[in-house]
């Protein structure tokens, strides 16, 4: 009996990607405008290594988050300074 399993005969293993790959990556991601763009296409892009759409997906998903996160902050800070201001009080 075979310890690897298949889906309906389909391998579904995919190609560790190497130091060089991770490297390469990293410095993709460095680079401004380029950064983001590049993780849309790894993420949603029929091409890419399942194991970097991966990433690419989990680093959008975490972007969403944190962006939304400091959405929500900046939003009780300004509420709060507009009420500041709204009262008006002198000293």
């Amino acid at each position: 009996m075979s310890m690897e399993t298949t889906n309906y005969g389909l391998d579904q293993r995919e190609n560790v990607m190497t130091v060089k790959n991770w490297l390469i990556t990293s410095l993709i991601l460095m680079i401004p405008i380029v950064n983001i763009v590049m993780l849309f296409v790894w993420a949603f892009g029929d091409n890419a290594n399942k194991n970097k759409a991966n990433y690419a997906k989990a680093s959008l998903l975490l972007m969403l988050i944190v962006i939304a996160f400091y959405a929500i902050i900046a939003i009780i800070f300004f509420s709060i300074f507009a009420d500041a201001l709204s009262n008006n009080t002198t000293f």
